[in-house]
């Protein structure tokens, strides 16, 4: 049986098909090992990649991070970069060690498919390496969304590798019927599979609370029990008082980020469906304000970069599913099984 490389860009679901797959083939009684041949480092806490963390304690491995995800790559990682500390042949002795044992293997892509191409670690040429069938995640935000699914699959073929399919994931319910009704057949008529069209969902596709305190470090003021709630949208709350409570209503379970002399903002966030204030700019609060934010279970963090800064870095966090996050591993595998034609994925593996 040939191994799954799991590939796409940042935020597209290549961790949430990664459980799903796993852990459904597993109730199908085969062995499945995780491999992840360049991690990320940058994780909120040291304990290497998250997905190698995840996929461990899910499948029960016993391998250390160090082999399940041999090298780690951040926007940085040729600084101070000597070659021999970087292979390929280092790479397929941590896949054999981890395949050894089991009927499938699926390899987790790095967060963009080119990371590492330039030491010919990139997604394309591991997957030459490993012999693997390519899946790619491609996560639907636009026409663009399926330029890219094509440019992908295309680049593949032109490296003479065929790829086993494309799973359309995150979609927008607004998305859903042009998906299927347009994406769909123009991808097929260049000759490329689709597998799946997973819809968006918030528990597994919206970053929460702690997720983003993580990123943006800073001072809990309140709500410090209420980190797991899930941020489906992010509002700047820059509009003038009158315009703000009519404009904040209108968004659900979002988190709105103000300056922190703006106490009559976050006040306003604190009557309608909000996640999370974050405060920028050091200004510490009233204490009415927390009070009423204690009050709501609200979480208020107070973080000491600009507004600007914030909503930067707030950018680039994306959804990083826990071993005990129970009700998105659920939600994985439901996806999985409703929306993915997971037997087709199998029977072209073997």
């Amino acid at each position: 049986m040939k191994s799954l490389y799991i590939m796409g860009t940042s935020g597209s679901g290549k961790t949430s098909v990664a459980v799903g797959l796993a852990l459904r083939y597993r109730q199908e009684g085969y062995r499945v090992a995780y491999f992840k041949p360049v991690g990320s480092s940058t994780g909120s806490a040291a304990r290497g990649d998250e997905d190698a963390v995840l996929m461990k304690e899910l499948l029960q491995m016993e391998h250390p991070i160090e082999t399940i995800v041999p090298y780690l790559a951040g926007p940085s990682y040729l600084s101070g970069y000597k070659h021999s500390c970087v292979s390929v042949q280092t790479i397929k002795q941590a896949y054999e060690t981890v395949a050894d044992g089991t009927d499938l293997v699926i390899i987790g892509g790095a967060s963009f498919p080119h990371i590492m191409g330039c030491l010919g670690l990139d997604a394309a040429s591991l997957t030459k390496e490993f012999q693997a069938a390519p899946l790619f995640t491609i996560r639907i935000e636009s026409d663009y969304s399926l330029d890219m699914a094509i440019f992908f699959n295309s680049y593949l073929e032109c490296k003479g590798i065929s790829t086993l399919g494309n799973i359309f994931h995150n979609v927008p319910e607004s998305l859903i019927a042009k998906t299927e009704g347009i994406y769909q057949p123009i991808l097929e008529e260049h000759g490329y599979h689709i597998l799946g069209v997973i819809p968006k969902h918030p528990i597994t596709t919206s970053p929460t609370v702690k997720e983003y305190y993580e990123v943006l470090g800073g001072e809990i003021l309140a709500g410090k029990e209420n980190l797991d709630r899930v941020v489906e949208d992010v509002v700047i709350g820059a509009m003038t008082i009158e315009s703000a409570l009519g404009y904040l209503r209108r968004t659900a379970n979002k988190a709105v980020i103000t300056g922190g002399d703006r106490p009559e903002i976050a006040l306003s966030a604190l009557e309608t469906s909000t996640s999370a204030i974050f405060l920028t700019g050091g200004f510490y609060p009233n204490v009415k304000l927390i009070a009423r934010a204690e009050e709501k279970g609200i979480p208020i963090i107070l973080v000491h970069q600009d507004t600007y800064t914030t909503i930067e870095k707030m950018s680039e966090v994306t959804r990083q599913i826990r071993a005990n996050d129970q009700q998105a591993i659920d939600i994985a595998v439901e996806n999985i099984d409703a929306y993915c034609n997971w037997r087709g994925i199998l029977k072209a593996l073997q």
